[in-house]
């Protein structure tokens, strides 16, 4: 097959950031051991991934430490621990976490970018915390990091709600805008004008737009493909869709379908036979079928992992029921 055949995705610009351990972490409630955020790390490393989003920066005052692992929180010292050194001018691999408006202590919690192994900190918000979300991008603009604006749940709000956060986002320093599919809901031609819209808003900022899929419909792949042909430079996925409820874009796809010749697919195959794989033994994911019915009906998932966690997990019919009475 022709390198030069009209359907080959490759360019350059396109950066892919490998989120397992962060959106991965909701489904452990972020209890990963050392050796498999290590395993994780070294796998981005030899797969020529562009960054590996390590975990959460929250709050310890809103989770509590004995629930929730330590990659809920992304302690500097913990994150030394494990990745202690790390380069992303020798690598070429970018470390980044999320820090969610209102659940992060972020004045505190952000230290200098030279006090820290890390590169980028994504802002995850809801439409009326864009207030918020925007101090905290100006805030860690201004210690040295790169910065992304997710905007969540983006398919439960209006386009005039929509058009009011692009309004706040363009003028911040936030170097990507991402369109982020919390609940799996979406379809191509809602993609195509949420692209359409964001790129419009953010024209001339110099900001690149972002994709964050999530599968509840099998769509997450298919979804991320449609906003990179659009032209979307930023783009997220997990090793084997690991994620939160139905889970995200798959890596191994994604990379398979970029077809850039510095990516290597055999690290990340190692990685899902010898960590992720095994998995699933103790930890579900993946568009199950409550999470389809989420998906379907546009709402959080988590009424299907609550469902998915009792004895009745199996009568699927019952749970279609329970969602569906009040409609």
């Amino acid at each position: 097959m022709s390198s030069k055949a009209p359907w080959i995705t490759y360019r350059s610009e396109l950066k892919v950031l490998d989120c397992t351990i962060r959106d991965g972490g909701l489904v452990n409630s972020h209890h990963f051991g050392d050796d498999m955020v290590r395993a994780v790390y070294d796998t981005c490393l030899a797969a020529g991934i562009d960054y590996m989003e390590i975990g959460y920066k929250n709050s310890p005052r809103l989770f509590s430490t004995q629930e929730f692992g330590p990659w809920k929180f992304c302690d500097e010292e913990d994150l030394n621990r494990v990745i202690g050194g790390h380069d992303d001018e020798a690598t070429g691999l970018k470390i980044s976490v999320m820090a969610d408006a209102e659940k992060s202590d972020w004045k505190e919690q952000i230290v200098p970018r030279s006090e820290s192994v890390l590169d980028m900190i994504r802002v995850a918000f809801y439409a009326h915390q864009v207030s918020e979300a925007v101090q905290m991008i100006e805030h860690a603009h201004s210690l040295g990091y790169e910065t992304a604006a997710n905007l969540m749940a983006v398919s439960g709000i209006t386009e005039t709600e929509i058009d009011t956060v692009l309004d706040a986002i363009a003028p911040s320093p936030a170097g990507t805008m991402v369109i982020v599919d919390s609940f799996g809901h979406l379809y191509r031609e809602q993609i195509d004008m949420l692209y359409k819209k964001y790129a419009k808003a953010m024209e001339g900022t110099g900001k690149e737009i972002g994709m964050h899929a999530h599968n509840n419909m099998q769509l997450a792949f298919a979804n991320t493909i449609e906003a990179i042909i659009l032209g979307a430079n930023r783009v997220d996925a997990t090793m084997l869709g690991m994620g939160r409820g139905a889970g995200n874009c798959p890596m191994e796809l994604l990379l398979g379908f970029l077809r850039n010749p510095k990516f290597s697919l055999r690290p990340v195959y190692e990685l899902l036979r010898d960590r992720i794989v095994p998995l699933r033994d103790k930890l579900d994911w993946g568009p199950l079928i409550p999470y389809n019915v989420t998906g379907q009906m546009n709402l959080h998932p988590r009424a299907a992992i609550q469902f998915l966690a009792g004895d009745e997990k199996g009568d699927y019919v019952k749970f279609y029921d329970e969602m569906t009475r009040d409609i």
